[in-house]
């Protein structure tokens, strides 16, 4: 299950990342719909999570404002249009799974597998980056809610 998950993850990186690149093109034919399921009938036999797949992808897209909202204070010298489009998706991946899928996935595994995908796909320093911005977000978003839940 975690190696699909894994590669389910790449191929929602993947999807963002061509979607927001013809969007910001002003691309007419974009269709994120169309992209996701490009990408994933590459994998029919290996993906064996579609819903997670499709449950990260449609999420993340959705919460997009909110997470970049929360994202900008993390790391405040780089406006988010100007993180790299890898990372800032990286990034948008790794928030939202910490903050929407706690009951499916480990907040530990959100970071690493967000780490590992910076590693593969994005630039020499990605990964310190968001690991950086994500143990952040790790300690407000997670660690002081999990205080406040045990301190009622």
């Amino acid at each position: 299950m975690a190696s699909n998950r894994h590669l389910g993850r790449i191929l929602v990186l993947q999807t963002l990342y061509e979607y927001e690149f013809r969007s910001q093109s002003e691309d007419p034919k974009v269709n994120l719909e169309e992209i996701i399921n490009r990408n994933m009938s590459r994998y029919d036999d290996t993906i064996g999570d579609r819903q997670f797949v499709e449950d990260l992808l449609y999420g993340v897209v959705e919460k997009q404002v909110e997470l970049d909202d929360k994202l900008q204070p993390m790391a405040p010298e780089w406006p988010i249009s100007q993180i790299a489009r890898i990372d800032r998706n990286v990034l948008r991946i790794g928030l939202f799974e910490l903050l929407h899928m706690r009951e499916t996935v480990p907040p530990k595994v959100a970071i690493n597998e967000a780490v590992e995908l910076a590693k593969a796909f994005g630039s020499d320093n990605s990964s310190k980056f968001i690991n950086g911005v994500l143990g952040t977000a790790f300690k407000l978003f997670v660690e002081e809610q999990n205080g406040e839940e045990t301190a009622r």
